[in-house]
């Protein structure tokens, strides 16, 4: 039966000048890495593999939640590839990355930390959706927060403010639509009137 064996490590091979198996031959601490010293299976050259733990790195970001944005220095390790769409927690809160700059200004999807000079986020774990409610000639705006998968549908009842409304219209960044259904993520307000009244 063949498998049961310990996989050797892959390492750069200085002589070999590529990814190859190595035979390890001694382990040292090293602060708070290691030195190992091995011997490449394919050429049989002995060297040294150093081993240290990424450095870490500030990363300057925007926090939006709704309206409201602040700035904040986030931790990661300096080598960490970070992409547009990544989800990542801070002070207990999931934010999303919306953009990212590097350090030479330009806009980009996907960057090694070390490279951002400057990255975006917005909250992710909930959302701020902006409500009108009209009865007559009486208009009162409000927000709700609620997840952004959240389903909201033109014709519905929904309960707000000690009251029951009906959902007239939805406004997404695209326009107003009186039909249909979206999640919060995508409404900027949605328009109510008093359930009594057929649309």
């Amino acid at each position: 039966m063949e498998g049961a064996g310990v996989e050797s490590p892959v390492a750069n091979c200085p002589a070999c000048e590529d990814l190859v198996e190595h035979e390890e031959i001694k382990r040292v601490s090293k602060g708070k890495g290691e030195d190992v010293l091995a011997r490449c299976l394919v050429c049989g050259n002995v060297h040294t593999i150093l081993i240290r733990p990424p450095k870490l790195v500030l990363v300057k970001t925007t926090l939006s939640d709704g309206r409201d944005s602040q700035s904040a220095e986030i931790e990661s390790d300096e080598d960490e590839k970070i992409s547009v769409g990544d989800m990542f927690e801070h002070e207990g809160v999931t934010w999303r990355v919306t953009r990212m700059d590097s350090v030479e200004s330009k806009g980009a999807s996907n960057l090694v930390a070390s490279e951002i000079s400057s990255m975006w986020a917005t909250r992710s774990d909930k959302t701020v959706v902006g409500v009108t409610m009209t009865d007559g000639e009486f208009s009162e705006s409000s927000k709700i927060e609620c997840s952004p998968d959240k389903v909201f549908s033109c014709g519905s009842i929904m309960e707000l403010e000690d009251g029951r409304w009906r959902i007239r219209a939805i406004h997404t960044g695209n326009g107003r639509t009186l039909t249909g259904s979206r999640n919060a993520s995508e409404i900027r307000r949605i328009y109510l009137h008093p359930p009594k009244k057929r649309y």
